[in-house]
């Protein structure tokens, strides 16, 4: 069976890679997500993935602090996430490289698109790490940004529910889910899958998406080959 997608951007949050834990890192998760990764890296796809920071640190949720330089914490924070999901990675046999918008040389690679996608070329897969670089730039932004950059087939965007609903689904049990949505529908209807700034570069720069659960990380490898799970974002 052949891929659906040649180039794919994934989007994983912070607070998937903690698992039960909540904060930190949890290993068995860590290690199930990369498993999945790997399985779509061995099936031919080029692997990009962006992560974000939460099971560290929150910018928006820190109180007195000032907004930028709780934002840069929370780039540091995605570096870490980085270099984890790398370690492990790279110990199930994948080529991997971290690249930061932010330059931190004696740990990764500084964001070069043309590098990243050479990398992607040369079937390595590559994670990007700290944002766009930029306070009040939510790492969703950055996967939008970075899946249009690389010119991936589709942005993958794993979370911890099963696709984009109408409501809460955790707290309302009439709760609707869409199987297919655009992004003018999830602007104009505020309906939290990702902010405003992300939907609208997707799409004005056409970059469809795909929203899932990731508490089964299969879904990744799933999603990479075309099975009907989650809801497809994309716009007319």
């Amino acid at each position: 069976m052949e891929p659906k997608y040649k180039r794919i951007l994934l989007k994983v949050s912070g607070e998937a890679l903690a698992g039960d834990n909540k904060t930190g890192l949890n290993y068995d998760v860590v290690t199930e997500i990369c498993k999945s990764i790997k399985k779509c890296a061995d099936a031919g796809v080029q692997v990009a993935v962006v992560v974000g920071g939460g099971n560290f640190w929150r910018g928006r949720s820190s109180g007195a602090m000032d907004r930028t330089r709780a934002d840069h914490i929370g780039m540091l924070a995605t570096t870490m996430n980085a270099l984890a999901l790398a370690d492990v990675l790279e110990s199930l046999g994948c080529t991997v490289r971290v690249q930061t918008a932010i330059a931190m040389s004696q740990v990764a690679e500084p964001y070069i698109r043309n590098r990243a996608v050479r990398h992607l070329d040369k079937g390595r897969i590559v994670i990007f790490g700290c944002g766009t670089g930029n306070p009040f730039f939510s790492t969703d932004t950055a996967a939008a940004l970075r899946s249009v950059e690389i010119e991936a087939d589709i942005l993958l965007k794993a979370t911890l529910v099963d696709g984009v609903y109408d409501k809460d689904p955790h707290k309302f049990d009439d709760a609707k889910k869409y199987d297919t949505l655009t992004f003018s529908q999830v602007i104009g209807e505020d309906l939290g899958v990702m902010d405003s700034t992300a939907a609208a570069m997707c799409r004005d720069n056409h970059m469809k998406m795909l929203v899932f659960d990731l508490s089964r990380p299969d879904n990744i490898y799933d999603a990479v080959m075309g099975e009907n799970i989650g809801t497809v974002v994309s716009e007319d």
